[in-house]
């Protein structure tokens, strides 16, 4: 008999992926961690039941979370990563060739030994990038009492449950906007809102205490099931979303020449585009 794995992050339904191999199993007491190959995406990581990444799909999340950002500011030289320790986000920023320095907090020096390992083509190298600064550490602390200022902050966390939960939390969002440049931009994973629209809703509404433009932007990530998965936007600079061209992203995206299978500058515009339902609780949160 095949061997599967149900997801549990959603009570009352999940997907199921047959499991090949099993790469590798931890039960802290705290959490379960579980790598295993999947024919059809290739190695996935789950975390207490929910999946992280896979190596089939994960360049959707990862593209779209670095790339809507970092193009949409218009010279991002300093970048804060917090989490990400698969280091997937740290690869793709460091495509940018205008980038001075990148530091990447995560708090758990083992996950990315982990990833390096089991997810090598995540990283791609990137973690001994000459831009990249590894800090291991707590990621709310750093935000909170880091003297450096960066222009683009992306968080790159679980759901607000467990670990993550923190990264979901006003005292983040407030770390965030005091060392976040002005006309910087924030970006972190916000969930499925279609199963999660409470989360999306506490997002904008925090996020919005702290910025003169909170929204989301979108990303269809084939194992993130449920609809389309959002992701926070936070700027002291409505100016920086409200007056994006397709042109001037188009030309960016050009000159550095740079190769993505998900992002390009239509999805970069498209993005921006919200359900109703999302929409309408941004505007109950406002």
């Amino acid at each position: 008999m095949t061997a599967s794995f149900r997801e549990t992050l959603h009570p009352g339904w999940g997907q199921t992926f047959e499991v090949g191999d099993i790469l590798f199993e931890l039960d802290t007491g705290h959490q379960h961690l579980l790598i295993f190959e999947n024919p059809l995406f290739g190695r996935v990581m789950a975390l207490d039941g929910a999946v992280q990444t896979t190596s089939r799909d994960e360049f959707v999340y990862h593209e779209t979370l670095t790339h809507v950002p970092m193009f949409s500011h218009p010279d991002p030289k300093r970048v804060l990563i917090i989490g990400g320790g698969d280091g997937g986000i740290l690869r793709e920023v460091v495509k940018h060739p205008g980038l001075e320095q990148v530091t990447q907090v995560e708090i758990d020096a083992a996950v990315i030994d982990l990833c390096k390992q089991y997810f090598p083509a995540h990283s791609d190298g990137a973690f001994d990038h000459p831009k990249a600064h590894i800090v291991i550490g707590d990621g709310i602390e750093f935000v909170n009492t880091t003297d450096e200022r960066f222009d683009i902050i992306l968080s790159d966390s679980t759901d607000p449950m467990g670990p993550g939960e923190v990264l979901f939390t006003e005292r983040f969002y407030q770390g965030v906007a005091r060392c976040l440049n002005p006309g910087g931009i924030f970006a972190a994973q916000n969930g499925v809102p279609f199963l999660q629209l409470e989360e999306a809703r506490n997002a904008h509404q925090r996020l919005g205490q702290l910025f003169a433009d909170a929204s989301f932007f979108m990303a269809a990530v084939p194992t993130y099931v449920g609809g389309a998965m959002a992701l926070a936007w936070a700027s002291d600079d409505p100016a920086i979303r409200e007056q994006l061209s397709l042109d001037a992203v188009s030309q960016r995206y050009r000159a550095t020449a740079m190769q993505t299978r998900y992002y390009n500058p239509a999805i970069h515009m498209a993005a921006f585009a919200l359900p109703q339902y999302l929409q309408d609780a941004c505007d109950q949160a406002s």
